[in-house]
């Protein structure tokens, strides 16, 4: 059966999941996303990944700076049969939500009620989850507290990154939901209530959690590593500049090493428990380089201690 349409999102997970609606049997009878935002060194307006592909498809694209009343209506007005919502931005009000005859799906990172709100995805990993996963849900006024009509786990392994977690959330996202979309159509699903307990609320990322704080656990800035970068990106200071780290390993430290301390040629840095060991590195306005090459360029000596944040 096909259904016509409505997709609000914005970034490049979003763009995924329209890309598949546009390959179904649906009508995508309109496209909402956020407006083009300052980025880069330059601080130039730019498009999002869903603007850029709703443009080069042709559909009608709307981008509105709020949703008030004008906005409801307009979107009643579209007759949709359903909405679909992946990381807009925006929060729908209640005419919004209440103008699709089937209501508004939101394709959500997590297996909810865990990590509801805007980063699921980052703060799994940041807590060392063992699974996440993708689920549909029909929006209501909550935030991500409204019934669930599919979902599905997916493991997170010692490895995992955020860039990995996005495409395999992405992918099992767009079947479930596509499943939803037929099953819903058809009365074959009902929406069920999210369980009461296990809630947990994933807030933005900020950018300073970005710096690596050496009184932490290696374990946990390892997976800070895998978290935060490409954005908000991971970080230390050395040397009066600010040294990202875009992939890193937990190592062995040393009893009595001040947290921060570089305790080997090879720049094992000690933390509060454990040692992590960067492996791929960046200098600001500098490529990526593997460890090797980049300490031929900038030595950091065993011995030297790297700053740790400042506290309160």
């Amino acid at each position: 059966m096909s259904l016509r349409l409505a997709f609000l999102g914005t970034p490049d997970f979003a763009a995924r999941i329209l890309a598949a609606l546009r390959a179904s049997p649906h009508e995508v009878a309109a496209v909402y996303c956020q407006p083009p935002r300052p980025a880069g060194r330059g601080h130039r307006l730019a498009p999002s990944a869903v603007q850029r592909a709703a443009e080069a498809a042709g559909l009608p694209l709307a981008m509105p700076e709020r949703l008030g009343p004008a906005e409801a209506e307009a979107f009643a007005a579209l007759g949709l049969d359903a909405a679909v919502v992946a990381a807009y931005g925006l929060i729908l009000p209640r005419a919004m939500l209440a103008a699709p005859r089937l209501g508004c799906l939101n394709v959500h990172a997590s297996l909810l009620p865990r990590w509801r709100g805007a980063a699921p995805i980052e703060r799994a990993l940041l807590a060392g989850d063992a699974e996440t996963g993708v689920t549909i849900m029909r929006m209501d006024e909550g935030l991500d507290t409204g019934p669930i009509i599919l979902a599905a786990p997916i493991p997170i392994g010692p490895r995992t990154t955020a860039a990995q977690l996005y495409d395999a959330i992405a992918e099992r996202g767009v079947a479930l939901l596509l499943a939803a979309l037929d099953g819903l159509a058809a009365g074959r699903l009902t929406p069920r209530p999210q369980p009461e307990t296990g809630a947990t609320y994933a807030k933005k990322l900020r950018r300073e959690e970005g710096r690596l704080d050496w009184r932490w656990p290696a374990a946990a800035l390892e997976r800070a590593v895998r978290a935060l970068n490409p954005s908000p990106g991971v970080w230390f200071e050395a040397g009066g500049e600010r040294i990202k780290v875009l992939a890193a390993e937990t190592a062995p430290g040393r009893a009595g090493a001040a947290p921060g301390t570089v305790l080997d040629d090879a720049l094992a840095i000690a933390c509060g428990e454990g040692a992590l060991h960067p492996l791929l590195l960046q200098r600001a306005g500098r490529a990526p380089a593997e460890l090797a090459a980049f300490l031929r360029g900038f030595p950091i000596p065993r011995g030297t201690v790297l700053p740790c944040p400042a506290t309160g």
